[in-house]
């Protein structure tokens, strides 16, 4: 069973959210809370309530968090703000404001997938 949790129009660059996402995808989702608690990004900040409503979600569906993994994780690129701001003589310049969307998406590990998984990591050595 899948559930997704969206935050949408954040103001933080995709490029700057990106960095978070490789250290939580593929982990256990309360092992991924304790990671985001203690990086000092802006986005893990974000990252961590985007994960906290997935969570939430899960247990609406009655999943087991423990065995509930981060399947995918991702940010898109939203809407961006366009500014104006004043130089000399005269001129502008232009202001990007960036936004971004992040999507995580929680998936309930079965006994046999988790049995399968050590399977296929131990064949690959």
């Amino acid at each position: 069973m899948n559930v997704k949790a969206q935050a949408k129009y954040i103001r933080v660059s995709p490029q700057k959210a990106r960095l978070v996402l490789p250290h939580i995808k593929g982990k256990k989702a309360l092992v991924a809370l304790t990671i985001l608690e203690n990086m000092p990004q802006k986005t893990a900040r974000l990252t961590l309530a985007v994960l906290n409503s997935a969570i939430a979600n899960a247990k609406n569906k009655k999943m087991n968090l423990e065995n509930c993994i981060i399947s995918d994780a991702r940010v898109d690129e939203g809407p961006t703000l366009k500014r104006l701001m004043t130089r000399a003589m005269g001129r502008a310049d232009r202001l990007l404001r960036r936004t971004s969307h992040v999507m995580i998406e929680l998936t309930e590990e079965t006994a046999a997938g988790a049995e399968q998984e050590k399977v296929t990591t131990s064949s690959r050595r």
